[in-house]
């Protein structure tokens, strides 16, 4: 059995250990490390190609990634995944809140994170991701000869603590351990040098454009370290927005209506070949069959420039907006990092340039692995094979605390640098609890009896109130000497309670690489368990609030209607017996969708007394 090598003083594995960087996209994902004799980054290729999208089919019990699960995208669209990340984190509402409906179907599973169902199965986002990150893997691991296990995973500059640690457990569930999530434009202004100069202070844009997102992020870079400005972006704004309006410029010239899906296609891969083409000629021409004629395809630079002009003019309001943001003038920034394939186009440049004037354009890196190579670069410097970067203190081991059904919730991972303070809001799980206890724990495991409990205290005085009304905020700080200060307090009424602990007491370094080297060991066992437990937990839950639904609103129900709904909970109540994940969320869709025309009855009817009597302007 490998063991994982760490450095307890400064938070860096030993030297002998491969260590990858990994650019996990919306669109494509990426793989790179540090070439042993060159010292340079560089991404790791499968059939010369160093781009794997992100996209996943299921083929009767064979999950395939990549290129061969794009091809699924029109042949077998109901079992072809793709844009999984956008779901990484999220709720329902908040991925029905930003539109573009996907072709499968995501399941609410009301306040819960979504989850995705394929051939009558149901999986997460992170399991999703782990499918990609398995074979990224897979592939560095084939290409080096080396089991691959260190790794450092890069995510947008906006994701939040929820999709950060949604992007760490998807590692871990692919079997690596990650060393560290870092910003998309960190890694992408390392791949630069930019940071390295201790004696350098730049404010700097990173511009990122991919196939279907984009994100301007302002950094202050001072003494190596990183400050993020401000962020802005659009997640439904990139180059399939361009290949489109091509197509559509292509269907308006020539009259084109009522297209089949593979006629569809056939248009939107000859635009995606004429805009790439079109970054290095002038001109372009093909022809291909459309309805059995052939129709000749031209487009030059010049109508490249005008069909383009109000995509690109969005991504500079929104670059606008972020300057805003971060109080300062499109003047100020010192240099513009280029990233995404869509900054080939000479358009996006030539508008880049024209708002950032005195910048210097940095675009010789491929932009479409520079985040991958900058991921790589993070990875060498965790690795203590860079001493020219300021790498600071982390702490070895998350912390977090114990949450309903035994899962471990990590308010602060493992390598992050330290000191550190986060806070995150709970509620109470039962009607008029006044009391909540608060058990803190250490370690790397999904549920908490497999983790080391350092602590525990309760917050008494929680004024009485439904479940899910009062908001307690938990806050971990931890010093630059490991002290741990945990407290929590109820916002609505300003109860509060703290606890100091210091985690690393009475526990030895070969504890701690035994405790990493079990989270990988265990890895796909323990996220089963969770999964389990949350479907559980959200069962119990769902049957809670409808037995007081059908209690509180029985003017409503007829008898058949409460027959029906007792019958479904007995039939949850039978799949939580079972322990079987996939038949209870199931059933919880089963009752969810049975009691949402219920629900919205009520609403209707609260809605009208409110406005009985009341005259609408």
């Amino acid at each position: 059995m490998a063991k994982i090598s760490i450095d307890l003083n400064s938070g860096t594995v030993q030297k002998e250990s491969a260590v990858i960087g990994i650019d996990l996209g919306t669109t494509n994902s990426l793989i790179a490390t540090i070439d042993s004799d060159t010292h340079e980054p560089y991404c790791i290729t499968k059939n010369k190609d160093s781009i794997v999208p992100s996209t996943i089919n299921f083929n009767n019990q064979e999950i395939i990634v990549g290129k061969e699960a794009s091809k699924k995208l029109i042949s077998d669209p109901k079992n072809t995944l793709y844009s999984v990340k956008r779901l990484m984190g999220k709720s329902y509402q908040e991925i029905m809140n930003q539109g573009n409906p996907v072709n499968y179907q995501i399941i609410d599973n009301k306040d819960k994170l979504v989850q995705v169902k394929i051939n009558n199965q149901f999986y997460t986002p992170i399991e999703l991701s782990s499918f990609i990150l398995k074979e990224l893997k897979k592939i560095g691991t084939d290409q080096l000869k080396q089991d691959i296990q260190k790794v450092v995973i890069t995510v947008p500059a906006y994701f939040d603590d929820s999709q950060r640690q949604a992007t760490r457990d998807a590692g871990k569930l692919a079997g690596l351990d990650v060393l560290r999530i870092i910003n998309e434009p960190t890694a992408a202004s390392l791949a630069y040098g930019l940071g390295i100069d201790k004696n350098q202070s730049k404010i700097v844009a990173v511009y990122d454009l991919g196939g279907g997102t984009f994100d301007i992020s302002i950094l202050h870079i001072q003494q190596g370290i990183f400050e993020v400005l401000s962020t802005n972006g659009d997640t439904y704004l990139g180059g399939d927005d361009f290949d489109q309006a091509i197509v559509n410029h292509w269907k308006k010239l020539h009259s084109l209506s009522s297209l089949s899906d593979n006629d569809k296609q056939l248009l939107r891969i000859t635009a995606e070949r004429a805009k790439k083409e079109l970054s290095a000629i002038l001109s372009y021409m093909d022809s291909i069959d459309i309805h059995g004629q052939n129709i000749t395809l031209t487009l030059n630079q010049e109508q490249l420039h005008e069909i383009l002009h109000p995509i690109i003019e969005r991504t500079i309001r929104i670059c606008s907006n972020a300057l805003k943001d971060a109080d300062i003038s499109s003047s100020e920034i010192q240099e513009v990092v280029l990233v995404g394939g869509s900054t080939r186009t000479p358009a996006v440049k030539n508008s880049v340039r024209h708002l950032f004037p005195d910048a210097k354009i940095n675009d010789q890196i491929n932009p479409d692995e520079v985040v991958a190579l900058g991921a790589a670069i993070e990875a060498d410097i965790l690795a203590g094979n860079r001493t020219d970067l300021l790498l600071l203190d982390v702490t070895p081991l998350s912390l977090g605390i114990e949450t309903v059904g035994g899962l471990m919730d990590v308010l602060i991972p493992r390598n992050n640098k330290i000191p550190t303070q986060l806070k995150k809001e709970y509620t109470t799980s039962v009607d008029g609890q006044v009391n909540l206890a608060i058990n803190v724990y250490q370690g790397e495991r999904e549920m908490v009896t497999d983790n080391r409990k350092i602590g525990e205290f309760i917050l008494k005085g929680i004024p009485s109130m439904p479940a899910g009304i009062p908001k307690i905020e938990l806050t971990f700080l931890l010093n630059a000497d490991g002290i741990l200060q945990v407290s929590a307090k109820e916002l609505r009424s300003g109860v509060s309670q703290q606890v100091t602990l210091k985690p690393q007491y009475g526990i030895t370094d070969q504890q701690i690489k035994d405790m990493l080297q079990e989270s990988l060991n265990f890895a796909e066992s323990d996220m089963d368990k969770r999964s389990l437990a949350e479907a559980i937990t959200e069962a119990e839950q769902l049957i809670y609030a409808t037995q007081k639904f059908i209690r509180d609103n029985s003017d409503l129900l007829t008898p058949k209607d409460v027959t029906k709904l007792e019958e479904i909970i007995q039939g949850l109540n039978q799949r939580i017996q079972s322990k079987d994940k996939n038949a209870i969320s199931a059933q919880v869709e089963k009752l969810n969708n049975y009691s949402k025309p219920f629900a919205e009855k009520v609403m209707d009817q609260q809605i009208s007394k409110a406005l009985s009597g009341k005259k609408i302007e």
